[in-house]
């Protein structure tokens, strides 16, 4: 019998100054039992710091990327059905990339690994022709203390300024600064 997944979920508090987005948002998540706390945390940061300005474009979810090979992290379609945003978290094969830069508008990478830049040389030329993928590395150090943070009901503030997100707890804060490692 397959293991089931570990459902978590989060209030997050979103004060988005670089983009102008203010929003209380609930997310339900289903853990797959092999992520990891810090995998899942830097999902719903990704969530947090993408999540759009008007809903009624659609909403940004959480998918079943560990569950269903041709779904991502999360995704955001529009009203229609029509993928605006692909968003990847962790180390994904330029292939992988590239179908999806053919399928949404957007793509988004969030790498957190030590190794991200050995991952990133070895893909960073064959991406290139897609102009609409945006890769940010997340310092390890910064999504481990993410992920302590992790807890099955979670209360989150999120202020994003300048680039830099902090996300809190009431009791415990941290502090993450995701650096864009292909050109604009």
């Amino acid at each position: 019998m397959a293991i089931k997944a570990t459902i978590y979920k989060a209030n997050l508090q979103i004060a988005d100054m670089d983009r102008n987005v203010y929003v209380d948002h609930a997310v339900t998540i289903a853990r797959h039992p092999s992520e990891t706390d810090e995998r899942m945390l830097i999902r719903v940061l990704a969530l947090a710091l993408n999540l759009p300005a008007d809903p009624n474009h659609g909403m940004l979810e959480l998918a079943k990327d560990l569950w269903e090979a041709d779904e991502p992290a999360l995704w955001h379609k529009d009203l229609t059905g029509e993928l605006k945003h692909w968003i990847e978290v962790g180390q994904p094969d330029d292939k992988r990339l590239l179908k999806a830069a053919g399928r949404a508008d957007r793509v988004s990478v969030y790498s957190f690994s030590h190794s991200t830049p050995i991952w990133w040389s070895g893909i960073a030329n064959k991406i290139t022709r897609a102009s609409n993928i945006a890769v940010w590395q997340i310092e390890a150090a910064q999504s481990q203390a993410l992920a302590e943070l992790a807890q099955r009901s979670m209360q989150l503030q999120i202020s994003v300024q300048d680039g830099t997100a902090y996300i809190g707890d009431g009791e415990h804060s941290v502090e993450i600064t995701p650096q864009r490692l292909n050109p604009t």
